[in-house]
């Protein structure tokens, strides 16, 4: 069959690469894609928010699935006017989108449905919002209450930096609509772990699990951003606490949206933040992560074509994947200034050098061909993944691919994995103390 794979970030560089191995698949198209996705499918100028034009060259193309990455066009509604259309796609429709598309709808699903999440406080108004914060005198969570990239969420442990975020979502409308309304939720401690699992409405086959660096900066410093890098798995989610997890937040979300009339298809994703009273909810997103799901795919052995086509037949009751037991972990090399403002068309160097490179995989973010050459195009650029025996051995594998890469004022995180390695080194003290 044809696939067609919608989106042009690393992530969708991960899903094109993993759906190029799937023996069901005869040609894949990316629309956009980039400069690494056009090495391995037909890269097609239509954005992700051009939902007619998508769906004409899928009627064009007779396309046999559809994928798609980012989560804009899922909120649109993009599923519902494929399927409309006899089209198959993989995805939420719009109304379950909401889930992602609105923090304020997602918990109040939760409260609903006694899903454990963080306390929370709903506003419209700046004022109102102000005088909150002031009054708590307490470390609080502000989060616009739209899609923002990633970007729309304030970790604030002091009154003046609640009332900085306040001012930037309210008066200066850093977010435009989405930062209309928002939230704002006690800030819970622990250590993050992120879920992804694929649903058909009733049934979940689970990924492996992840863990992403949100800051920008070593030591979790810095305003949040897309993701800064991640590994797989996470050591502080074992098999006990995965499966209450499963069993308390997972399978009852898609229950409630069913009984919402939202039957939920397609990816969810769950942020978790692992607390003394157990996990807890710190967002749902309705696709695949990124970059977590390029530290996922590499471990995945089963076609993942199979399994997205067993969701969309409801077909996932007893359906189980088979993993590499091996870790792999992915740092994301940025351009300078990001989050905020930073300058593209900077030449890529040392890419040729890892094509020989065993387990070893760069996933094209924010790239362009100009020239000939490969420039930078976005704020993540370049997704590096490695695999290796542990955490410790993937970390030395890919570390030392990204010394093999240069753009000016290129920025990474140099810490990602750190929280694994003090985990691992624990458990080993714990075990000798024995």
């Amino acid at each position: 069959m044809k696939v067609l794979v919608v989106g042009s970030g690393a992530r969708e560089h991960a899903l094109v690469w993993k759906i190029s191995q799937s023996r069901l698949v005869k040609k894949i198209y990316c629309a956009p894609g980039n400069a690494g996705i056009g090495q391995i499918a037909e890269l097609v100028d239509i954005k992700p928010e051009d939902i007619n034009g998508l769906l004409e060259f899928a009627l064009s193309e007779r396309i046999g699935l559809t994928v798609v990455g980012p989560e804009a066009p899922l909120s649109a509604g993009i599923v519902d006017v494929f399927k409309e259309r006899g089209l198959r796609i993989f995805g939420p429709g719009k109304n379950a989108s909401a889930l992602e598309s609105s923090k304020i709808f997602a918990k109040k699903i939760m409260k609903k449905y006694r899903i454990p999440t963080a306390e929370f406080e709903v506003f419209f108004d700046y004022e109102q919002a102000l005088a909150f914060v002031k009054d708590a005198r307490r470390p609080l969570v502000i989060k616009a209450d739209g899609l923002c990239a990633g970007k729309g969420v304030f970790v604030c442990d002091e009154l003046e930096d609640q009332e900085q975020a306040l001012s930037s979502i309210f008066k200066e409308s850093l977010f435009g609509e989405a930062g209309r309304n928002i939230l704002i939720e006690e800030k819970l401690d622990g250590e993050e772990a992120s879920i992804i699992v694929i649903s058909d409405g009733k049934n979940i086959v689970s990924m492996a699990s992840s863990q992403d660096h949100k800051r920008v900066f070593d030591n979790d410093e810095g305003p949040n951003t897309g993701g800064m890098g991640a590994y797989s798995p996470a050591p502080a989610v074992n098999r006990k606490i995965f499966k209450q997890i499963e069993e308390k937040i997972i399978i009852p979300v898609i229950r409630a949206m069913e009984k919402e009339r939202a039957l939920y298809c397609g990816v969810l994703y769950a942020g978790i933040m692992l607390t003394q009273e157990g996990p807890k909810v710190l967002e749902f997103n309705v696709r695949f992560g990124d970059p977590e799901t390029q530290a996922i795919l590499p471990r995945l052995k089963s076609d993942l074509v199979e399994v997205m086509l067993a969701a969309l037949e409801q077909k996932l009751k007893n359906y189980s994947l088979e993993w590499d037991n091996r870790a792999c972990v992915c740092v994301v090399l940025a351009s300078g200034g990001y989050p905020g403002g930073y300058e593209k068309g900077k030449k890529i160097t040392g890419l040729e050098k890892i094509k020989s490179l065993k387990d070893v995989f760069v996933f094209h973010s924010g790239t362009k061909f100009k020239g000939g050459e490969v420039v930078t195009d976005g704020g993540r650029v370049l997704g590096v993944t490695a695999l290796g025996k542990d955490i410790k051995a993937a970390l030395s594998r890919v570390y030392n691919t990204v010394g093999m890469i240069n753009f000016e004022k290129m920025h990474y995180r140099k810490d990602i994995g750190r929280r694994a390695l003090v985990r691992r080194n624990d458990f080993r003290k714990l075990k000798r103390s024995k």
